[in-house]
């Protein structure tokens, strides 16, 4: 069993408590409110727990989730295979549920080679070729560092997805790296006063990523 520092356990548990989102409507001025719609197409959770009752749960569910982020160690895939993530990555699989590996960038200051390495062992251990990278720098200085590991992932895993996390608005140059982008890590009332840049409309509502957390059970469907 791969633990983690328990401080980091709980800061992340209640993740597993959220809502993500993937639509996004934006239209108007430069600069506006987001506002929750009417539903979420595809929704995803950040896995940042050991396998057991969350993992199960996800792959009850009924629709199960779209994606799910299998954070291992808090920074990638560890260094050797975890027998309880390979069964309850095939669980989920079998659920009709996308799987993608956690690897930190620690703000594009994580050796890109050490990324690279996770990225073979997601690979090679549990047969996962999409890729979260957390921790992502947002201003233009990180772009040739997360240009080489998307160019690295796509290399290895023709047609896998990228997810880049920054968890704000990055540059917009951040648009053409990842498949999706994390847009916003935060409450429900944080999320009613998120301002949204106004190139945001120039893109798929597929291209953005969001996770909400606290939301009223009034507010779940919406």
């Amino acid at each position: 069993m791969l633990a983690r520092a328990p401080a980091s356990t709980q800061q992340r548990r209640r993740l597993l408590l959220l809502l993500a989102v993937v639509a996004l409507a934006v239209t108007g001025a430069t600069v506006q409110r987001a506002e929750p719609g009417p539903g979420c197409p595809r929704s995803f959770v950040p896995a940042y727990f050991y396998p057991g009752t969350g993992w199960a749960e996800a792959a009850d569910s009924a629709p199960p989730p779209s994606l799910m982020v299998a954070d291992i160690t808090d920074t990638g895939a560890g260094d050797r295979p975890d027998p309880s993530y390979r069964a309850a990555i095939a669980r989920a699989e079998a659920a009709g549920i996308a799987i993608a590996g956690y690897a930190n960038t620690d703000y594009a200051r994580r050796p890109a080679a050490a990324v690279e390495t996770d990225i073979r062992h997601y690979r090679a251990w549990y047969h996962v070729s999409d890729i979260f990278l957390d921790e992502v720098s947002s201003g233009p200085g990180g772009l040739g560092y997360y240009r080489g590991l998307a160019r690295y992932i796509h290399r290895l895993s023709p047609g896998s997805t990228v997810m880049l996390n920054p968890g704000t608005y990055p540059a917009e140059q951040y648009m053409s790296i990842g498949d999706v982008v994390l847009v916003f890590e935060g409450s429900y009332a944080s999320y009613l006063a998120l301002r949204v840049p106004g190139w945001v409309r120039d893109y798929p509502a597929s291209k953005f990523a969001q996770s909400v957390y606290g939301a009223p059970r009034s507010r779940l469907a919406a």
